[in-house]
Formats: C-alpha cells, structure tokens, sequence
C-alpha cells in the first residue's frame, strides 16, 4: 500500500518516506483513488465510474461480492458491485493441468483442507469452485502458472478473500480479464411483491359470552383498521440460468402443445414422424393456413397462439435457490442458433418494493458482435417466469445467457456452472 502511494505523488512534507498513516490511507480509499488492499506493491487503476453515490452515500457498500480472475494476467479481483476492491497476483494451472474457464459459485469453505487427489497436499483456506477439485486455496504463487488446476492465492489474500466471502458467491474465471459494468435494460425484472390488503377487526360488545361474536350492527361498536402488514422482502438470492434449445428439444416441446389441443402428434421424442406431421397437417386444416405437415415459423406460431403459451420454445429458464431448483419455464429467444456468448448479470442494489432494481454485467464469454445489451434484446420472459422471478428477486440475484452447455457440472448441491473452456 506504501508502494502505491508512492507511485500516485511520491512523498511529500507531510508524509515522510515509507510513512503513511491510517488516516491518509482511509482518506484516499474514500475518495475511490485507490482499490482497497492492492497487492504486490503495484499501483491499481479503480473501473472509471465504478464509485456510485447517492445523496453523499455509498451506493455500492451493500452490493454482492464477485470475484474475477484472468488466467492471461495471472490476477485476481474483487469487486463489490462495480467497484474494485481488492486484487492480487495468483497461481493458476500449468501445461497440462489448465484452470477451466466460466462462471463458477462457492460450494463448500474449508479452512483446513488436505487434497484427495494430489498426496494430501494442503489446500488452506480452501474454497471449493467444483466437486471435480477445481478450487481457490493458499498456497506457492510464483509469477507463472504452477498448480493442478486450482487458484492458488498468496497466503495473507487467501486468509482475507476466505473472510468476506459466503457459499453461493460468483467467482468468474476468463482467458483475458473483464470487468464489470452497470447495465439498463427493460429485460431486466424488478421487485414486485403482491400487494396486501388492510384487515379490520370488529369488536363486540358482549365478549363475556363464549363462541364468536354474531354479525349484526348492534353488537358492533366500530372497525379498527389494521395496519398493514410489513412486506418480508425476500433474502436468497436466485440463481437463474437462461439457454437455447436444441432443434430435438423444440420438436419435443412442439409435440407436446400438439397434444394438450388434441392433436394426437403421438410419441413426445422429438422426432417428427407419421403421426406428428398427421396432426400438423390437422391443425393446419383448422387454421386455414397451408397444409403441408412442415413445422415453419408461421405454422408454430399460430399453434403457440392457440395454447395460449409464449413460443415457439427457442429458450428455455431454469431457477436455483440455495443450491436447488425452485422453478423452470419455456421462454423465447430470438435468433435461437445466433451465437450468445456467456453473459452474467448480477442486482446490485435496488431491491425493494417499488424500487427499480440496479444491475451489473459480466462478460464472460464473448462472442463477436454481442454485447451484453443484445443478448437481452433477444429474450423474451413469459407471464409465469416473469411474476415468479418478481416475486422472489434479492440482492445478489443473477441471470446467466449462455449457449454453453451446463448440465455436466450443474448437478445436486450446485449452482449453475458454465464452463466456457476445459
């Protein structure tokens, strides 16, 4: 911290060489001129914009953690929504041995963890990214890539990183290093609890007498309003995971609407034999649109329409709390074979009711031509996922856009992680 005091101005009459007091330090950190424990004595630049404030408070002091790491610059960052707050040099895996990149959450913390996998290797401060034995841990962090797999930590940061974050946390590891920006968009949701109703409570003017008390205006001296209930705003934050179907799964989907309007499409396998082009060709009939027993744009739209459902099925939403599926829907995605990339977006503040929910963004797999932005203009919430996440939205919250796969390592006692190279 000496060191990069030095490298904003030198020293000057009133802070004598490796001096420096508390105070000035606290004073700079205020002023966001400087991250917050920058390590290895090298200067930091804080993300342009990254302080926000709100009538003289920091609007960032209760946003989430999340944790960045580039494997190009060998460096880990924290950051409490869009502010920068700590980083430090790391250790990631060796030729051979690669650390995966994506979005990965803390599963498990260990103070003192010895490896199954490696000799009993001690892995202090150890939090678990996989159960595959993907981890942050402290150990040996020369200037180059030397561990197993794992994020290996300076031993004083992996002591510190271990106190301030909890199980469910993002940590976002990438080739070359991303940060995180606000973002705005009609597609994020916002907080909305269903409204309560004022309760009024009649009062009798008999109450010696047992039973209730009979409705009539002569045993009722007047109505006292209830004060409404206070709101719980919810605290778990969702997990919630966006992703493109494939042609197999929109068959499947097709074939199932097909069937629920009394089609008969026969076996839901998503393969589109006899029976399946029979009922298209039926619905076409009805329709008045060309019988052809093809599944076009038109021709499924028109049958989502009468369903009553969003669709076609291009997309399809899944949501996690507390290491648990708690909902899934069919939503749309437009473009659905379009690259998307892995887009993470993450509220930050904002999550009351009434309140417009703030947001941050993550890329963490870019694809050309997309931005977050874009990502958000192709996906279209149905009625039920949107009142569900509305309902349940806390701080800390998160919605992945991804067209990786995610299944095989999203299994029990996970979030969703999505790995964008092994």
């Amino acid at each position: 911290m000496i060191e990069t005091l030095k490298t904003m101005g030198g020293t000057s009459k009133g802070v004598f060489a490796g001096q420096v007091t508390a105070v000035a330090v606290a004073a700079l950190l205020a002023l966001g001129a400087l991250p917050a424990n920058a390590r290895d004595g090298k200067a930091m630049t804080p993300v342009a914009g990254g302080v926000a404030s709100i009538g003289g408070q920091d609007a960032l002091s209760e946003a989430p953690l999340q944790i960045l790491v580039s494997l190009s610059d060998q460096q880990l960052e924290v950051y409490r929504g869009t502010r920068l707050v700590e980083t430090t040099r790391i250790s990631s895996g060796k030729a051979g041995y690669g650390t995966p990149t994506g979005v990965f959450s803390i599963l498990e913390k260990r103070r003192r963890h010895f490896s199954n996998i490696y000799d009993n290797a001690p892995m202090p401060y150890m939090q678990r990214l996989t159960w595959s034995g993907i981890a942050l841990h402290e150990g040996r962090v020369p200037n180059y890539p030397a561990s197993h797999g794992c994020v290996r930590l300076p031993r004083g940061f992996a002591k510190e990183l271990f106190a301030m974050t909890g199980r469910g946390g993002h940590v976002i590891v990438t080739r070359e290093k991303t940060r995180p920006s606000e973002i705005v968009h009609a597609s994020l949701p916002a907080l909305r609890l269903p409204e309560t109703t004022v309760a009024s409570l009649e009062v009798g003017l008999r109450p010696a007498l047992p039973g209730p008390v009979e409705d009539s205006a002569s045993d009722t001296v007047g109505a006292i309003g209830m004060p409404e209930a206070a709101l719980e705003l919810p605290r778990e934050p969702l997990r919630i995971l966006v992703t493109r179907t494939s042609p197999q799964e929109r068959l499947r989907d097709l074939q199932r609407v097909l069937d629920r309007l009394g089609y008969e499409p026969g076996p839901v396998d998503g393969v589109i034999g006899r029976k399946t082009r029979a009922a298209i060709r039926l619905f076409q009939e009805g329709a008045e649109l060309p019988v052809t027993g093809e599944p076009t744009d038109v021709v499924l739209k028109a049958l989502y329409a009468e369903a009553g459902e969003p669709g076609p099925a291009t997309g399809r939403l899944y949501v996690r709390r507390k290491f648990r599926e708690v909902f899934s829907a069919n939503v749309v995605l437009k473009d659905p074979d379009a690259p998307l990339g892995t887009h993470l977006f993450t509220v930050i503040g904002g999550v009351g009711q009434g309140e417009t929910s703030r947001w941050m963004s993550v890329v963490a797999d870019a694809a050309e031509g997309v931005t977050p932005a874009s990502v958000l203009d192709r996906f279209e919430w149905s009625d039920d996922a949107r009142s569900f996440v509305e309902a349940n939205l806390a701080s800390g919250s998160s919605l992945m856009v991804t067209d990786r796969p995610f299944r095989l390592h999203s299994g029990l006692g996970t979030d969703f992680v999505v790995m964008t190279r092994q």
